[in-house]
């Protein structure tokens, strides 16, 4: 999919359907000159609905649809008559959707699951007619209730990528390289910064017919969790990712410190990043002999696990692929 089809962040307006207005009527006919109160009930107001969709990977379809408006509910009628409710809107989003409003920044929906609708919006509920309001002491109650009103608002849209693994390092660390000889995805590869514009999914096959997706993720810079570089554009997506891969280039000039900007730049956005589980992997490592990669080693913090891989030729990556799938599925401690 090209950058410019990638869309993770949309902006748009909502307003659900006003509640249709309770019918304030008696019954009149031929044989009934003065019949009671039997005005109906007003419909209620269209919902807007989100629902997740496993199809969808991106929210283009939601760039030319910025107005989401609902249908109000019909007002009631004569003869106990209920009027129609609004038609709902369904809004299909991908899977790792979350919704916020835009004024309070809060959280308001998030989709997980294929097919699963939340209720977004409610729209208004319809006012009850006069025939509601009739008593043994009222017997021709002269009032209906009017419709509720729906509710409205801008709300923003953002897409967290759901994937087992997510690739983190610097620009132009090898992410994009690895991604495309572990897995059949083929994203841009190119000697110079920022080549990864927007994440890109891959499945990587396992044994025995396994498998599990990884993402690899645009490079983070210094300064990324107040903004710098591709700043909060890229961090959200890494919030969903089960294990996170730190990808170190062997010829970095300091891979502890590498790491530690990388892992700072986590911790600035979410510290709840630092719970997930960290793997180390050095790159580029077919330019390294037995003495440069156990000096390497030594730089490393010695409660994260790491390797030594290279793309190039291949050395090292059956033992990335099982290290990967035994942190993936290692035993959850028991709940206190």
């Amino acid at each position: 999919m090209s950058d410019k089809n990638f869309i993770d962040y949309i902006r748009i307006f909502c307003r659900s359907g006003h509640g249709g207005a309770g019918a304030r009527h008696f019954m009149r006919n031929k044989l009934t000159a003065k019949g009671g109160p039997d005005g109906g009930d007003g419909g209620r107001g269209g919902h807007i609905i989100l629902r997740g969709n496993t199809n969808l990977w991106t929210l283009l379809h939601l760039r030319y649809f910025k107005n989401v408006l609902a249908e109000h509910g019909e007002g009631g009628s004569k003869n106990n008559c209920t009027g129609h409710d609004g038609e709902d809107i369904i809004i299909e989003v991908p899977l790792g959707t979350v919704a916020r409003d835009e004024i309070t920044g809060l959280q308001e929906a998030e989709i997980l699951e294929d097919k699963q609708e939340i209720i977004f919006m409610r729209g208004g509920r319809g006012g009850l007619g006069n025939s509601n309001f009739a008593t043994a002491t009222n017997q021709a109650p002269d009032h209906a209730q009017p419709g509720e009103p729906g509710s409205e608002g801008w709300k923003l849209l953002e897409m967290k990528l759901l994937a087992d693994v997510g690739l983190v390092g610097f620009p132009n660390a090898g992410k994009s390289t690895l991604l495309s000889v572990i897995t059949a995805a083929k994203p841009k590869i190119a000697n110079y910064a920022f080549t990864t514009l927007t994440p890109q999914l891959g499945i990587v096959a396992y044994r025995d017919l396994k498998s599990f997706c990884i993402a690899d993720l645009p490079g983070i810079i210094e300064g990324a969790a107040e903004g710098k570089g591709l700043g909060h554009r890229f961090l959200r997506h890494i919030e969903r990712n089960s294990v996170l891969l730190f990808l170190i280039p062997a010829d970095s000039p300091d891979h502890k410190k590498e790491f530690e900007i990388l892992q700072n730049e986590l911790e600035a956005y979410n510290p709840e990043m630092l719970q997930k589980d960290f793997i180390i992997a050095v790159s580029k490592s077919d330019m390294l002999d037995e003495e440069l990669r156990e000096a390497i080693s030594n730089e490393l913090p010695a409660n994260i696990p790491h390797l030594f891989i290279s793309s190039l030729t291949q050395t090292g990556l059956t033992e990335l692929k099982d290290l990967l799938w035994e942190t993936l599925n290692k035993a959850q401690p028991p709940k206190a």
